[in-house]
């Protein structure tokens, strides 16, 4: 069994109490003021936690640290497994005409909303913005031109992992809309997570 770093269990105090002082987790980790510093000032930096101001009636604020966005994460959720669960009710219900609609219905809901930030762009431009709302989104994602009017866009994550692993038809939908908001036919996928591959690459080219 892994032993718990004092990182994880500083980690794990403020997912249980919400909010700590620094004269909190000397108490609870028994170790010294200095220490207790030195690794929230380093989980601060990581953007793990972040810290927070509370007034006292007399004297100085007292600052709190809580757990960041990021913190949050490292947390296990079941959404994943919630959200496949549903979708393989959905398809034993309505059946797989249902499941096509749902992802048919993203599709379009993502191209109305990256298509505003392609209007009067070029190739560069598009993938540019294609990129950048993709790592809004999570995808970790990269491109780099590889001709004169020819891309490759490279996705080191995947948020949709494991429902793209049991419904592929997601896949399909963001190929799709990659066509559609950068208005090129000629987009392949190379690579696919679901496939095994480390990354998801496709191949794009403007006309």
């Amino acid at each position: 069994m892994k032993r718990k770093t004092t990182k994880d269990k500083i980690l794990y105090l403020l997912k249980k109490e919400g909010k700590l002082t620094v004269g909190d987790f000397i108490q609870h980790l028994q170790i010294t003021d200095m220490a207790v510093r030195k690794h929230l000032s380093t989980m601060e930096k990581e953007g793990l936690i972040s810290s927070v101001e509370m007034k006292q009636p007399i004297g100085r604020p007292i600052k709190q640290y809580i757990l960041s966005v990021k913190g949050e994460r490292l947390f296990p959720k079941s959404y994943e497994t919630l959200s496949i669960e549903f979708l393989n009710d959905i398809q034993t219900i309505y059946g797989d005409k249902a499941i096509q609609q749902l992802f048919e219905k993203r599709k379009q809901r993502l191209s109305k909303e990256y298509a505003v930030h392609m209007q009067h762009k070029s190739p560069e431009e598009k993938m540019f913005e294609l990129k950048r709302l993709q790592n809004e989104k999570g995808y970790m994602a990269e491109y780099k031109q590889t001709g004169t009017k020819t891309y490759e866009l490279v996705e080191h994550n995947c948020p949709l992992l494991a429902i793209a692993q049991s419904f592929k038809i997601a896949c399909h939908c963001e190929t799709s809309m990659f066509q559609s908001v950068l208005q090129t036919e000629q987009i392949k996928r190379i690579s696919c997570k679901t496939e095994g591959n480390d990354h998801c690459r496709f191949s794009i080219i403007f006309s």
